[in-house]
């Protein structure tokens, strides 16, 4: 095992199951209090997102239908409100129901991570003395113009500042070092290890400022190393244009709604490569999907392989969202995606801690806190009006008596494997919608129903601490599209600097680089959840070192070894592996709807996986439960 890979699996695996390997008794207090003052997550590297011993019981109570969790003790705790879920919904259904109705209201969250935040995951490397900051999850704010009034406000309760970003994003940071979007074939899947200047599609766009390819399509195809046909099918793709349609410009708008991206493909434009197939098959990456079901309309949102905005500018409506490109030599957009923190959304899950429990850490808005170091074993407190307690999965949730007259609502959950219990008022289920059906068992069965009907994406966003990007900045590499490897892209993260945290200035300073992947089935054109539950088994089935060779085979394919040695270059590895990410299914209304004194929050309520969609979501729960 290498020196980087026996430090991330002892942090990342054994440092990340925190409290569950400390000592406990029966008491929550006692339990939170074994919490020593270096217990500190965002830290731990190795496996994270849904880390080792996240999920496990949750996954005996769906999957095999475990229902005795053994003898349960009565913690004699009441809340107003108890919330199931500690993410960004969790924590503002906590935060709006303070507001509502009082600070001096008792509010427990349980979670079942070792962290709070859910998908807003906040990674921190350590190199050389310096804490980098990224991204293991929620990133940014899409399209903050379109907010509604609800996030706005909670929002700048928190302190966000929108226009802060226009000077704390560096828009000419990689112009300013001649960084681009290329593609990386490697070795394993095509034959050789080559770096195109060109990432054949568009999915680099929402990087704001990243150098757009001057490489024609024409010798970008020349030197991809595809067969002679291969070259030809996927210039054919990269010149294809609403023309090659053979429709009448009045029914292109149809056309692209009611055609699979594939059927375009294969059919319209008679591509079998395989080389190609696969190409366009890892060009959609975290915006979920599997690339050959859906159709042309999402393709051209995901950035897809030969569907160039410029190309099909006729076809595509130009809407209010801002997300079209303009015609310049770098890649920017109407409404650029810059409202970003250096550790993603993980500032807003952040701060509302901060809001709920002040002596958390010092920082009074959002800015203030970005290098904050908090204290976790503040969290669950006795003393404080909101209390968030970790590795606590819940397992059953039920009203005292009739669900529509009792007062009261008991909620059971497992902490080092032993099970407790506590009772609330009203409860909000901010958790991943599909478990509750299996954690409130007496919902009425069209609710339950369309509950079950919600799946997760798999998705995977790791971050690597580099001591120097001296090889990105020899290779002009911003943001390299890899369709042979697991990360489908890895590139440079954003560049902002706020709060005092600078983004890295020099090549020969420490870096944060960032890998993405939407994991997909092995069986092509399998329906969507099969291809779901795959790539979700074989994710959860790999192991950290798994992850450290693919890595390391990765980077050491894609960079010359005169300009980057793996066992010098990587600090650290965090691996935030989500497998159940993006939403997708709507339950509805129906879904939705409060039961008794039990409310549901969480963005999978609206069949969404934005920021602002949690947040009002959250907001809903909290006035449906009055």
């Amino acid at each position: 095992m290498s020196k980087i890979a026996r430090r991330d699996f002892i942090n990342g695996t054994l440092m990340a199951a925190g409290a569950s390997m400390l000592p406990f008794n029966n008491s929550s207090q006692a339990v939170m209090a074994a919490l020593k003052p270096e217990y500190y997550p965002p830290a731990f590297t190795g496996l994270r997102g849904s880390h080792p011993g996240s999920n496990e019981h949750a996954h005996s109570q769906a999957l095999t239908k475990k229902t005795d969790w053994g003898p349960t003790t009565d913690l004699k705790e009441k809340y107003d409100l108890v919330v199931v879920g500690g993410g960004l919904s969790g924590l503002s259904a906590a935060y709006f129901y303070q507001q509502e109705h009082g600070r001096d209201k008792k509010v427990l969250i349980l979670d079942n991570h070792d962290d709070f935040g859910g998908h807003a995951k906040r990674n921190e490397h350590t190199i050389d003395g310096d804490t980098l900051l990224g991204e293991g999850g929620s990133e940014s704010f899409e399209y903050p113009h379109e907010f509604s009034k609800i996030v706005l406000n909670l929002l700048n309760d928190l302190g966000v500042d929108m226009d802060r970003f226009e000077t704390a994003y560096d828009a000419d940071f990689f112009k300013r070092h001649n960084l681009g979007a290329v593609t990386y074939f490697n070795k394993r899947i095509f034959g050789e290890d080559k770096v195109v200047k060109h990432p054949f599609c568009d999915y680099p766009g929402f990087v704001e400022g990243l150098l757009r390819p001057t490489l024609s399509h024409e010798k970008a195809a020349e030197q991809s190393p595809l067969s002679e046909k291969g070259k030809q099918q996927l210039l054919r793709v990269l010149k294809g244009d609403p023309q090659s349609l053979k429709a009448p410009k009045e029914e292109w708008q149809q056309y692209i709604r009611s055609h699979s991206y594939f059927d375009y493909l294969k059919t319209t434009l008679g591509v079998d490569d395989p080389g190609v197939l696969r190409m366009a098959r890892h060009s959609v990456v975290d915006y979920g999907g599997t690339p050959e079901l859906i159709t042309m309309e999402e393709a051209f949102e995901s950035g897809a392989l030969g569907l160039d905005y410029f190309s099909w500018r006729d076809v595509m409506e130009a809407g209010n969202d801002g997300g079209y490109f303009k015609n310049t030599s770098t890649y920017s957009v109407e409404k650029p995606f810059i409202h970003h923190f250096p550790d993603g959304n993980a500032t807003i899950a952040r701060m509302l801690v901060k809001k709920m429990i002040p002596d958390v850490g010092p920082g009074e808005n959002v800015e203030e806190i970005v290098l904050s170091k908090f204290k976790y074993a503040e969290l669950d407190k006795a003393s404080n009006g909101v209390r968030v307690r970790l590795n606590s999965t819940v397992v059953n949730v039920q009203h005292g008596g009739d669900p529509y007259s009792s007062s009261d609502v008991f909620v059971n959950y497992i902490s080092d494997n032993k099970s407790y219990q506590v009772k609330g008022k009203g409860v909000v289920m901010a958790c991943y919608n599909m478990m509750i059906p299996y954690i409130v068992s007496d919902l009425p069965k069209e609710q339950d129903a369309a509950l079950r009907r919600l799946s997760k994406i798999p998705l995977q966003f790791t971050t690597v601490g580099l001591r120097n990007w001296r090889a990105m900045k020899e290779m002009g590499i911003g943001m390299a599209m890899s369709p042979g490897n697991i990360h489908q892209a890895v590139g440079m993260d954003f560049p902002i600097s706020i709060g005092g945290y600078e983004y890295t200035k020099t090549p020969d300073d420490p870096c944060i680089l960032h890998m993405r992947s939407c994991l997909l089935g092995e069986t092509v054109g399998a329906p969507q959840i099969e291809q779901f539950r795959e790539a979700r088994y074989k994710m959860l089935g790999l192991q950290f070192r798994d992850y450290e060779v693919e890595i390391r085979e990765h980077l050491g394919g894609m960079f010359p070894k005169e300009l980057f040695d793996f066992d010098r270059d990587v600090a650290s590895i965090s691996v935030n592996r989500w497998a159940h990410g993006y939403s997708y299914g709507n339950p509805g209304t129906i879904g939705r709807q409060p039961f008794g004194r039990i409310t549901i929050a969480n963005s999978d309520a609206v069949n969404s996986s934005l920021l602002n969609r949690a947040i009002e979501q959250a907001w809903r729960a909290i006035q449906e439960l009055g």
